[in-house]
């Protein structure tokens, strides 16, 4: 277990890394043209859409000082425009992210892992 840490005048606040990729999937999954996030098995290379509950298993969560880094596996809609819907999902997550957290967000790293036709 990983977590951020601040000091207040009240005491210590410890937010742990899971909490963060949960909030962020969540989000994510707001974004319009996102179909889900996706699972990777490195030693097959096979990728497969998350159910929501295992949705956070296709984002990690990097924390270096006070930044965060976030690293998105998704798979997006077919049809809709890869960059628009990064830029979208980009600045959701960024504003969010850091208005739950009050954490700054460093960096949001985007993996678009395959596209789905959506009925």
């Amino acid at each position: 277990m990983k977590a951020s840490s601040m000091d207040t005048h009240m005491g210590n606040i410890a937010i742990d890394t899971e909490v963060i990729a949960q909030y962020a999937g969540a989000v994510a999954m707001e974004c319009f043209g996102i179909v889900g996030m996706a699972g990777v098995n490195v030693k097959d290379g096979l990728v497969k859409l998350l159910k929501m509950d295992s949705m956070t298993r296709g984002i990690r969560v990097a924390l270096a000082g006070q930044k965060l880094t976030l690293d998105f596996h998704v798979i997006i809609a077919y049809g809709v425009s890869i960059l628009a819907v990064s830029d979208n999902l980009i600045s959701n997550v960024k504003y969010k992210v850091e208005e739950f957290t009050g954490i700054e967000i460093e960096k949001i790293n985007i993996f678009v892992e395959g596209v789905r036709v959506i009925d």
